[in-house]
């Protein structure tokens, strides 16, 4: 299950079942679960759990310092869930600051080079396409999906089930159940592939496309058409998506939110 030609420290903490491949290093502090599967060339260092049935593809370099000239050294993590898929040449790195941690939930794809910097925060179930860079601090609710070649830039926060264009430029927060594409971007409609994919049945995509036309088609301000949406916050997802753009708004370490294109 472990090719000779892999580097592994005597101090890291590996079930019995996971498979290596040719040429990968992995370092002493890191805990991988069962089921696991490691490329050739991978190289795991740092202070990293990754939990069970996650494939990682050959060449991604997981739990290496963050790219932040604030890191001082101090011991920050890399925690990685269970069943995701990372593709060749992804790298994710550690947090910046003594222990905090970069998270990667469960079931997601992270394709092709894509890079997840410091303290970034990834649901489930996401999507991430080819040659994506999320900067430090961004945050990544569930089952959203993100086009190729596009950039996030810090401390922006990415909504459950938005879908972001390819090759976007993505510098403010993006409202959950949205779909965004531009340079710059902008609110182009709501995501209905995807509510039709996680089984919203008519009545809700009608209440969804009633508080997306109060948004983007009113012509009243954010703060006004978010009072306006007060009644439909009774529906989960509605009340979902008023606390997550309220939260923007109100937030000083976030960057706003994408403007819409009326």
């Amino acid at each position: 299950m472990i090719h000779p030609t892999a580097i592994i420290n005597p101090k890291a903490e590996l079930d019995p079942s996971v498979e290596i491949a040719p040429n990968v290093v992995i370092g002493a502090d890191v805990k991988i679960g069962a089921n696991t599967i490691i490329g050739a060339n991978v190289v795991i260092d740092g202070s990293i759990e990754i939990g069970c049935n996650n494939q990682i593809f050959p060449g991604a370099a997981l739990g290496l310092p963050p790219q932040d000239l604030k890191y001082k050294g101090g011991k920050s993590r890399v925690k990685i869930g269970n069943g995701n898929t990372i593709r060749e040449y992804v790298t994710i790195n550690r947090a910046t600051e003594e222990g905090e941690e970069t998270i990667v939930g469960n079931d997601n794809l992270l394709m092709a080079y894509v890079h997840v910097a410091h303290n970034c925060v990834l649901g489930d179930r996401i999507v991430i396409a080819n040659s994506v860079a999320l900067a430090g601090h961004v945050e990544v609710e569930s089952k959203a999906v993100i086009g190729g070649m596009l950039g996030i830039h810090q401390f922006v926060k990415v909504g459950k089930m938005a879908m972001l264009g390819g090759m976007s430029r993505i510098d403010r927060d993006v409202p959950p159940y949205m779909l965004v594409e531009g340079n710059p971007s902008h609110v182009r409609s709501l995501n209905l592939v995807a509510l039709k994919r996680n089984n919203f049945d008519s009545e809700q995509i009608a209440i969804m496309k009633k508080a997306y036309k109060i948004l983007y088609k009113s012509g009243l301000t954010i703060s006004r058409a978010l009072k306006e949406l007060e009644p439909l916050c009774e529906n989960e997802h509605i009340k979902h998506l008023s606390q997550f753009m309220e939260s923007s708004m109100n937030n000083k370490n976030r960057r706003g939110l994408i403007n819409g294109n009326q």
